[in-house]
């Protein structure tokens, strides 16, 4: 459940009748207007998420051949594992998070 944008503010009619969340919680915050609209909030205290649009990240050229050559977790592009760990598709993997596929 996301927080009520209008309850933030105070101005929430709706009361208990409300979908939304009327309780502070920053993990439920409801997405910034500025920053989806137009890609920027220039409110350095602005409390609402600022979430990358997905279909603007492309998936990394190098990632895809083996390695990063940019940044590794900090590259601006996805790092999308295509190949799955057979013992994973079979049910478990003995290697877990250390597993060269996770």
């Amino acid at each position: 459940m996301v927080v009520c944008k209008h309850w933030l503010r105070g101005l929430c009619k709706k009361g208990d009748q409300c979908s939304f969340l009327h309780q502070y919680d920053v993990t439920r915050m409801p997405e910034c207007y500025f920053h989806s609209k137009f890609g920027d909030c220039n409110n350095k205290e602005c409390s609402f998420l600022h979430v990358k649009p997905a279909f603007n990240t492309r998936d990394c050229p190098w990632y895809d051949q083996g390695f990063c050559k940019d940044a590794g977790p900090l590259c601006k592009h996805r790092h999308v594992h295509k190949t799955m760990c057979v013992n994973y598709l079979v049910g478990f993997c003995p290697k877990g998070p250390h597993c060269q596929f996770a």
